[in-house]
Parts: structure tokens; sequence; C-alpha cells
């Protein structure tokens, strides 16, 4: 695949992962993306995962057809991107390695040395220059590790993007885009929204032609719609309006009662999406929370808690920094139940959290009472009277952005001894942003 003239795919296509980062289902496998600059100088843009060591330098070979190789630009040291680094270094022991700081004291921890007489050291706006093609560097810390850069080719108008833009799946596998990009960035990025911001705040100085990830297909057309839904998800807004009923039930008469809600909803003209969290893919079951605007947790007191796979799934929403949606409460319990006010106190940290106003409470089984609560919380939610019962605002949050690496501090004040966790410098190299 020839991505422009100079720029040549050299990737490869993984059908023997079962589970990406060991907890990601991938029915279609995964990309592991990697690009060759062909001008005065050559240069690879990252490597892949050390399955795939010999295909790729066996491809790299067949584009070179004899060329010297100058570079390997290092954007981000996940394995699935940097087990083949010292694969290359035997392969090519004159070529050098162009990387941040953060990821040469990355390669020290994986292969016992920082390739210290080959490394070419870049940060914001460092360039390289390989004849025709200039190479602009931008740091882009916890999108989603701390080393991580991108790279902006300025005469091809192509930016690698590293891990930003991917997206689950082989390339050798049609499949929509935004379904499999959504699941990867909310489960990989999503804890990482104020990072991401920063960066698509660089990207929009930039004139972009092509983007070229990590993972998934070079993105050639209609950026505006990609760049928009990261935008999107990174401002952790709802992406459509509809409602996601995630349950867990012991013996069924807490999936009766979803059922008649998820009916009741779609006769009220409601978008609904159900999610059994003890059988479905929790990854799809978090993305639906993010993608639609409305959450209705249904599960039973167990052990004087909640099931656990509601625990779980409720933990995923919270360390992804779920705001901005209604959340809605049924419970179960034959004997003191206490679910709905454990799955409340779980969403305590949240901002800019509404909760239904009606609950539903089935003790053992659906009763008069409890049906009628269940009609209740359908036309509230039907209705989007929910949305008026915001019950905590961002107030007084104001960002600050770290003027060396881009790190973004949230809170009222910047405290004056806060230390960046990226970069290790003080409160002095912090601007407030908007």
């Amino acid at each position: 695949m020839h991505i422009t003239d100079d720029i040549k795919y050299i990737g490869v296509n993984d059908h023997e992962i079962d589970l990406f980062e060991g907890q990601y289902i991938v029915p279609n496998g995964m990309a592991y993306n990697s690009y060759l600059i062909l001008d005065e100088k050559t240069a690879v843009m990252d490597s892949v995962d050390g399955n795939f060591t010999q295909e790729w330098l066996d491809k790299i070979a067949k584009e070179l057809d004899g060329r010297q190789l100058d570079y390997l630009v290092v954007q981000h040291m996940e394995p699935d991107h940097s087990a083949s680094i010292m694969d290359f270094t035997k392969a090519y022991p004159e070529a050098k390695i162009v990387s941040s700081s953060k990821a040469f004291a990355m390669m020290k921890n994986f292969f016992g040395t920082d390739f210290s007489e080959k490394q070419v050291v870049v940060n914001e706006g460092s360039q390289l220059s390989l004849g025709k093609h200039q190479l602009n560097f931008i740091t882009a810390p916890m999108v989603h590790w701390p080393e991580v850069i991108m790279t902006y080719d300025s005469t091809d108008k192509v930016l690698f993007s590293a891990d930003a833009f991917g997206k689950f799946g082989a390339l050798d596998v049609e499949e929509d885009w935004a379904c499999e990009a959504r699941r990867y960035y909310i489960g990989i990025v999503g804890k990482y929204g104020s990072q991401v911001q920063a960066v698509l705040r660089k990207a929009a100085k930039l004139d972009i032609e092509k983007i070229c990830a990590l993972h998934g297909p070079v993105l050639t057309e209609n950026l505006g719609y990609y760049l928009n839904l990261y935008n999107i998800w990174s401002s952790y807004q709802p992406e459509e309006e509809g409602v996601v009923i995630a349950y867990t039930s012991v013996y069924g008469n807490t999936k009766k009662a979803v059922m008649q809600l998820a009916e009741k909803l779609e006769a009220n003209g409601c978008k609904v999406v159900v999610n059994d969290l003890a059988r479905c893919d929790w990854a799809e079951a978090v993305e639906d929370a993010f993608r639609y605007s409305k959450l209705v947790l249904a599960t039973t007191t167990y052990n004087a808690d909640i099931f656990p796979f509601m625990r779980q799934f409720i933990d995923h929403l919270t360390e992804r920094n779920y705001s901005d949606r209604t959340v809605a409460f049924i419970e179960n319990g034959t004997w003191a139940p206490v679910a709905t006010k454990i799955m409340k106190g779980m969403f305590e940290k949240s901002k800019n959290l509404a909760f239904a106003e009606n609950t539903v409470k089935i003790m053992s089984a659906l009763n008069d009472e409890s049906t009628a609560q269940l009609m209740a919380l359908a036309e509230e939610l039907s209705t989007g009277k929910a949305e008026e019962a915001v019950v905590e605002e961002e107030g007084g949050k104001r960002r600050f952005e770290c003027s060396v690496c881009g790190y973004i501090y949230e809170g009222e004040e910047l405290p004056e001894d806060f230390v960046c966790p990226i970069c290790q410098l003080g409160a002095e190299v912090f601007e407030e942003i908007e």
C-alpha cells in the first residue's frame, strides 16, 4: 500500500490475537501499523508486535530495495509498537533512533539499553529533514502514555498520530470505523480526555490531508468527521440521544423489569440498548454508556453490596471520567435492599451527572407498586425531565496546561507546590487555558 508517492505502508495484520492488551475482545484481529518514508534519507515510523518482526523486516527490505535506512522514529513504547526495535538495530546497525527522552528511558527498561550511541532526542517543535520531507514533532503526553510523540510531515501533509485515531480490527477485514474506534478510544484512551483535547488544539493548526495511526486504516477523506468524533469523545459529551440499560439478574426478576422498561421506552420513541453485564462484552457496554445520553443501572443487593459485574461496570465508567449524562437506578432485594444507595455513591466524584427523580425498588419480584415506579421512570426518561435535575455542576473548575509537556490539571486552583506528573516541573510552568 502506498500512502503517498514517498510513504509506503509496511505494517502487519494479526489474526492470532484473541484479547488485545489482555482484556479487549478483538474478533477481527488487530493491525500493527508501520510506515516507511523514502527521500534523500529514509525513515521508518514505528515498529510492530514481536510476533511479526520478521514479516516487518522483510517488508522494509523489499521497499528499500537496497537503499540505506537512516532513521527509526519511535512514537510510542507499548510493546505492540516497540517490541521489534532490538531486532531492527541488528538488521540496520547504522540507523539512528528518533524519539522522546522518556521513550529512551523506557527502552532501557524493556531492552536493557537506551541506545545512547543511536539517539536523536526530539521535543515539541523539533524538526528532522529527510530532504524533501520535513518531519515536525508534537508531544502528546498521556495519549495515552507519557512518552508519546506524534509526527507531522509538512510536505505530504500527513499526521502520524501514534495511537490516536486507531481502532480494533485487522486491515484485511472491512467494518465500520466508528464502532471499533469508539470502543478502542473509550477503553484505552478515554481517561485522558483533557490530554486529547490539548493535542486536538495542536492539530487544528496543521494542514492535514491524511492521518496515519498505529492501528486501523489510513484516514484520507472527510477528516472533519473523525476529528469531530474525537472532540466529542474527549470532552465526554453524549454522541447520541438514547437510553442504555445495563443490568445483572440472578433469577430473572430484575431482567423482567428491565425488559418491561425497555419496551415502554421504545413505545415512547426512545432509542434503547440493553446489556446483560454477566454475558456481554464489557467494553461494548462501556462504549454504549459513553455513546448515549442516559443510563439505567439495574442490579440486586448482593452480600450487602451490589452484584460484582455491576460494581466492575461502574468502576470502568468512573475511571474513564463518566460525566454529563443522566443516570437512573433499579434495585432488587428480598430483604434490606441497598443497591441504589451503593451505586449512586460510586458516582460521588463524577461531575455534572443528573440522577433521575424516579427510582425503582423491587422486593424479590415486580408488584403493582414497583411496576408503577417503573412506568414513572420510563415517562421521566422519555420526556427529558431527568435532564433538568443535575445534581452536581462543575462549578469553579479551571484548567491549567503545562507549557513544557502539555499535561492538563483540572481544579478550582493550581496548588503552589504542584509538580507535573509527566515532566516533573513545578507550577510555574503551568498556564491557565479556557
